[in-house]
């Protein structure tokens, strides 16, 4: 079992990636292998509604100049997928936009029926506007989301700063725990329940 997870960050090794390695690692110690892919800091075109990738099939956007088949060709050797944004103006990168839509839509079967959920970082508001952007359209593709104890976000500015957001990063390895677990249900038909941590609540007033 495999879990893809996208680093929509333009910043390879911000607090987008810290957020994922965390899960990455958390899906390692249960037994789920995982990647983490960066889509880069390049242009990624928006959709324009051509309809080419439905006449022509292939689960396949017809502008092949950006990252956005990249993915698609990703998940099929992948069953779940996780995708992380930085939080820009209470919206995710709108790269990532971009290449959600795309993906979705030209190879929407390919997405079908596998878990996904969405991690957002930013430095102090927004985040929760822009989960909800970002996972409102793995809903609509009959993508089971994925939950954990919390909004799945997490804080910081500087690069690498999200590793001292105690709670945050909790959030992440909880994320992590139930991903693995409907993983293993979908593929076996039965799987232990995780064990949870015992909460580490962290505010922002110091």
């Amino acid at each position: 079992m495999k879990v893809l997870l996208v680093n929509g960050s333009p910043r390879e090794k911000g607090n987008t990636f810290t957020a994922l390695s965390e899960i990455a690692k958390q899906l390692e110690k249960n037994g789920i292998e995982s990647e983490i892919f960066w889509i880069g800091n390049k242009p990624v075109r928006g959709c324009i509604a051509c309809g080419k990738c439905r006449e022509k099939g292939g689960n396949r956007c017809v502008f092949d100049d950006d990252v956005t088949n990249r993915v698609s060709e990703k998940m099929e050797n992948s069953d779940a997928l996780i995708f992380g944004s930085p939080v820009y103006y209470g919206q995710p990168a709108a790269q990532l936009m971009a290449v959600q839509q795309r993906m979705l839509y030209s190879a929407g079967p390919l997405y079908k029926n596998k878990p996904a959920a969405v991690v957002c970082v930013c430095r102090r508001g927004g985040a929760s506007a822009a989960f909800q952007t970002l996972q409102m359209p793995f809903q609509m593709c009959n993508m089971p989301i994925v939950t954990s104890q919390y909004w799945n976000i997490a804080y910081g500015r500087d690069a690498g700063e999200s590793a001292k957001d105690v709670e945050g990063l909790q959030t992440m390895r909880t994320l992590a725990n139930n991903m693995s677990v409907m993983l293993k249900m979908y593929a076996t038909g039965k799987a232990d329940m995780p064990k949870y941590e015992d909460w580490s609540p962290m505010n922002f007033i110091r």
